[in-house]
């Protein structure tokens, strides 16, 4: 596997890392209840944000890589 192939990879590891802790989030609300659903909430905002720029940054990469070729 190249250098390239290996990046991207890690792209999609925190891509998929960020979903998970969606998931928690939504769990935090629908198991603990009330105490804590402002905290769920805000966990959910953060990672939708947080994914959202780490799949900008994925395709800006794939961009790069693609034009030089190593993909």
């Amino acid at each position: 596997m190249n250098k390239a192939k290996l990046v991207m990879f890690i792209y999609a590891l925190a891509a998929l890392f960020s979903m998970i802790s969606i998931g928690f989030s939504v769990a935090l609300i629908g198991v603990v209840g009330e105490e804590y659903d402002m905290a769920g909430i805000i966990g959910i905002i953060i990672s939708i944000v947080i994914m959202c720029i780490i799949f900008m940054m994925g395709f800006k990469t794939k961009k790069k890589f693609r034009e030089q070729g190593l993909l």
